[in-house]
């Protein structure tokens, strides 16, 4: 056994959990173990009794128990170093930077996160290329598709990534889209409220809509422009962050994003005019307060190549977008 520890929690951990606090400095530490300490006041906030989910903030005296002799824990493996040419396109894609935050335009095509058969191709074995001049490795906030492009946060601190992920679960944090779709929706502008759950049988994860057992789903839209019936330029803001819920919602427009066989099949391609069959959903904007000056923090990503190709063949004006979240502000 180890002797009673005092440790000061720093200035990079401010509003961490207490659960997650531990799990940092002592990763051998089981939950159950830390839950028992809680219990019986063995951990100690400021002299305090403590709860697993408590903030914390810089300054503060973490009193830790004793901890229990172990074996050296298992080393665990670290992605493989990220090769040169891909260390510099990450690095290439960073639209902001400061010692909280980074903001990179994402490319299509990049997923960013590991599954089955992906080995270290994600985004998430990659954050190394993305540490610069510090040795933390920065933290996904959220997630994008691996098709969908455009504005991706990072945190550089444990505490900026807890206050980041914060504003995206309170919806401080807003999000807008462009996109896109096969056919011009009936109503140039609207609301879509969907509940959506996952759906069963092969063909990977997808979404539709259920009204008994779905979760609440809501999109703002509008028709920027349109082309001879064929397409139409939709900027997207959804006020909740389902799994695919702009896909499933543009389906039950009647116009499914262009590119996105998995959701429209067929309907989703417009055939014979050289039109890339990529999927045309961009993360144009998003919006929310810096975790640490509280300044609201706005960054735009420019269009992919693929995108910005079929802007310029349906005769589109990025200009015409205007400014993000101007369209939706009064509900």
């Amino acid at each position: 056994m180890s002797d009673v520890q005092t440790l000061t929690v720093s200035d990079d951990e401010d509003d961490i959990r207490v659960d997650r606090w531990f799990k940092r400095h002592f990763p051998t530490i089981t939950h159950g173990m830390l839950e028992k300490w809680l219990r019986t006041g063995q951990v100690r906030v400021d002299g305090k009794r403590a709860k697993s989910n408590q903030r914390l903030s810089p300054g503060l005296a973490i009193r830790v128990p004793p901890l229990p002799s172990e074996p050296a824990p298992p080393v665990i493996a670290r992605p493989a170093p990220v090769d040169e040419k891909t260390a510099r396109m990450l690095q290439d894609a960073v639209l902001y930077m400061d010692d909280d935050v980074i903001v990179l335009n994402k490319p299509p095509g990049l997923a960013v996160q590991g599954g089955t058969g992906m080995a270290d191709n994600h985004l998430d074995a990659m954050l190394d290329a993305l540490c610069f001049e510090k040795t933390e490795r920065p933290r996904l906030v959220h997630r994008l598709d691996k098709d969908t492009s455009g504005v991706l946060l990072l945190g550089r601190t444990a505490g900026a990534t807890a206050k980041l992920a914060a504003s995206f679960k309170s919806r401080a944090a807003q999000k807008c889209y462009w996109a896109l779709v096969v056919g011009v929706p009936k109503h140039k502008q609207g609301r879509i409220d969907a509940p959506l759950s996952k759906l069963g049988g092969s063909g990977g994860e997808k979404v539709g809509v259920d009204e008994d057992d779905g979760k609440h789903a809501v999109t703002y839209y509008r028709v920027v422009d349109s082309a001879l019936k064929r397409t139409a330029w939709l900027e997207m803001e959804p006020r909740t962050g389902r799994t695919h819920q702009l896909r499933a919602h543009c389906i039950l427009l009647g116009t499914p994003i262009m590119g996105d066989g998995k959701y429209g099949g067929k309907e989703a391609l417009i055939e014979g005019t050289g039109v890339s069959r990529k999927l045309h959903l961009h993360a144009r904007a998003v919006r929310l307060p810096h975790p640490r000056t509280k300044a609201t923090l706005e960054v735009l990503a420019p269009l992919p190549v693929h995108i910005k190709a079929s802007f310029d063949f349906f005769g589109f004006n990025e200009s015409d977008g205007g400014r993000p979240f101007e369209a939706f502000e009064v509900d």
